[in-house]
């Protein structure tokens, strides 16, 4: 278990199909870049509307760069789901990552993830999920998690809920998604009964 403050390692994990789950890469803008112009449609029903820097190599790079501060910090764990072992599928499939990781008598973190659209509906978000509560479980020592969806986000309702997720209550005007502040459901995962480091 990792002391406050410091990074885990992070171990890469095989999901369905071949694909890796790791820990994201300075490396990844490229292909991070290609996956978020190639998913845009996709995504923008759920995501906040990003600057133009976003799309852009230098925007990913920025991107990364900070969320792996954040992971040195202890603060985050920002992982990729790596398809390129697979013949043919794109070397970035989706990401999964822990925001806000708080330690003392919380002992939580805010997890957020998504698929490419063409890799939906294979069980990768599930299979990731179960990796990524383990680790959280098992290597940060953390007592719950927590993650929120839109109120018709059905598929990702599923996959928490497959996972042992329960919901919890709805946030009105919770994010600010696709131009608008909207509501969202809200689950969390209680790991287990961890005493807090003093």
């Amino acid at each position: 278990m990792t002391e406050p403050g410091s990074p885990a390692p992070v171990p890469d994990a095989q999901l369905p199909g071949g694909a890796l789950m790791r820990l994201v890469r300075p490396d990844d803008a490229p292909a991070l870049l290609a996956a978020y112009r190639r998913n845009a449609a996709h995504l923008a029903p759920t995501e906040p509307r990003r600057g133009e820097r976003f799309l852009t190599l230098e925007g990913q790079a920025e991107r990364i760069a900070g969320q792996l501060r954040e992971w040195e910090a202890g603060r985050a764990v920002p992982w990729v789901l790596d398809g390129s072992p697979v013949p043919g599928t794109p070397p970035v499939l989706g990401t999964l990552t822990f925001t806000g990781i708080v330690r003392g008598p919380l002992l939580s973190a805010s997890v957020g993830y998504w698929v490419d659209g063409e890799h939906t509906g294979r069980g990768l978000a599930g299979q990731a999920l179960a990796q990524a509560v383990a680790y959280a479980r098992d290597a940060l020592g953390l007592h719950r998690l927590e993650a929120g969806t839109l109120l018709d986000n059905t598929a990702s309702q599923r996959v928490l809920l497959r996972a042992g997720f329960t919901w919890y209550g709805t946030a009105p005007d919770y994010l600010h998604i696709a131009g608008a502040w909207r509501d969202h459901h809200r689950y969390q995962l209680i790991l287990g009964e961890v005493e807090p480091r003093p």
